[in-house]
């Protein structure tokens, strides 16, 4: 009897982890940090609730750092067997694990320099050379190629939109199938291509980020021109906190389209993540896995001016003439974003303009529910500009496409297991399924283990 335990991402949307144990050979499918609450993000420093000693493979569905941000810690801690993944995955978790390493790095610096930790000294979760040594464990696989993964089992990846290279893992077994959904994307996204029409499985682990909730339907780029031409006209800049893979490429082409049109004035678009500008270069390497040529995928990214060195992006803050900052991390919990939020929060004159899910306990959630003010670098920085969240440019599919989604199975699984949602969400989510589909759901919690005839 196969067992599948659920160590992240439930009850929550982060810290995606899910162990399957056929009884010879366990799989760890996704490996992600907590991000948000502080008792969420204890659990990273947590002993992991598995032997790693005994993990044979982990399956990767994509590159987010909620998905793929344990890695370095696994591997620190042991685990010396493979991580499979698509190509486009590989790649940019070549970016992303280093440049969290990178951060975590300087967090800590920061916070002995300037004695705002309770901890003393201050360290880091993981480092950069501790991402760069976990990269050497990836194993890159194309889209629907099967892979054994011993004891009968065989993995294969499937299209699930979302991010570049982002897949649902589906893991078969003596003809009865699991599968993964990892983060669902949109249907009609500009630049994705769509989640792949699953016909069937056995079981189904389905994400419901927005299991209780739909995207607004009003235009992108509408919404878009009006905040940016509101803010230029005040005299300000419009600060976006970006996603760094999939988000930044899917602003750029919405600015790139408004401008083109002449919809916004001509001004100053910086691109003020290295991250982002490196996996510009990954998107336009992989023309197959988007729906964008290669010429609209160039003139896209060519949209923004590119700052790559601190002291270029020190500048946009010394400059205040109106501008659009797209800067990292999406939920304004770190990276260079937090300086462009430090100078143009306080300004009335300016927008903050989020375009996604901002998960409880991060800085984004406070100041998307109204903050007046949000603590930066052990300061209380007062949040007087404009602050919107673009939901509808989220790469989770809402309610709605998540159950269109389902509507393509032939039959309906034994079990389907609904994760990586808050309560709310996955609950809602449960019950549409139940009252919709007359499925049979449940919501696992926190180490929750469920027996499978796989």
């Amino acid at each position: 009897m196969t067992k599948l335990a659920f160590l992240g991402a439930v009850g929550t949307v982060t810290g995606s982890k899910y162990l399957l144990n056929t009884g010879k050979r366990r799989i760890l499918v996704d490996c992600g940090l907590y991000q948000g609450f502080k008792q969420l993000r204890l659990r990273n420093w947590a002993t992991l609730p598995l032997d790693i000693n005994s993990l044979d493979a982990v399956v990767l569905t994509h590159a987010h750092i909620d998905h793929a941000g344990y890695l370095p810690l696994l591997m620190r801690h042991g685990f010396k067997g493979p991580v499979y993944c698509t190509r486009a995955t590989r790649d940019l978790c070549g970016i992303m694990l280093p440049d969290a390493g990178h951060l975590e790095e300087r967090a800590a610096e920061d916070a002995n320099r300037h004695h705002y930790s309770k901890h003393d000294p201050a360290l880091p979760l993981f480092t950069e050379e501790d991402a760069r040594k976990a990269l050497r464990q990836f194993r890159a696989l194309d889209f629907a190629e099967e892979l054994a993964l011993g004891d009968g089992a065989k993995v294969t990846f499937r299209y699930a939109g979302h991010i570049l290279g982002a897949a649902m893992a589906e893991i078969e077994r003596q003809d009865r199938r699991i599968l993964f959904s990892g983060d669902l994307g949109r249907p009609n996204d500009p630049i994705m291509r769509p989640p792949e029409v699953i016909e069937w499985a056995d079981y189904l682990v389905v994400e419901s980020t927005y299991g209780n909730r739909k995207h607004p339907r009003s235009d992108a780029q509408d919404v878009l021109a009006e905040i940016i031409n509101t803010t230029a006209h005040k005299g300000g800049s419009v600060v976006v906190p970006s996603f760094t893979v999939g988000r930044a490429q899917l602003l750029l082409y919405h600015l790139y389209h408004l401008k083109m049109a002449k919809r916004i004035p001509d001004l100053p678009i910086f691109l003020d993540s290295p991250m982002a500008m490196d996996a510009g270069e990954v998107f336009r390497s992989h023309p197959k896995d988007h729906r964008l040529t290669v010429s609209e995928a160039r003139a896209v990214c060519a949209v923004a001016k590119q700052t790559p060195t601190i002291e270029e992006s020190k500048e946009i803050d010394r400059n205040r003439v109106p501008s659009v900052i797209v800067s990292a991390s999406g939920m304004a919990t770190g990276g260079r974003v937090l300086h462009h939020l430090r100078a143009f929060a306080p300004d009335p004159r300016s927008s903050i303009l989020f375009t996604g899910f901002q998960a409880g306990g991060t800085r984004g959630a406070a100041m998307v529910a109204g903050a007046q003010s949000v603590r930066i670098f052990g300061e209380d920085i007062p949040v007087r500009a404009r602050v919107a969240n673009l939901e509808m440019l989220s790469a989770h599919a809402d309610a709605d496409e998540i159950l269109n989604w389902l509507r393509h199975f032939d039959r309906a699984p034994r079990q389907t297991f609904i994760t990586h949602g808050e309560p709310e969400a996955a609950d809602a989510l449960r019950k549409r399924i139940e009252r919709e589909l007359r499925w049979s759901c449940t919501v696992p919690a926190y180490r929750d283990e469920a027996e499978l005839e796989l």
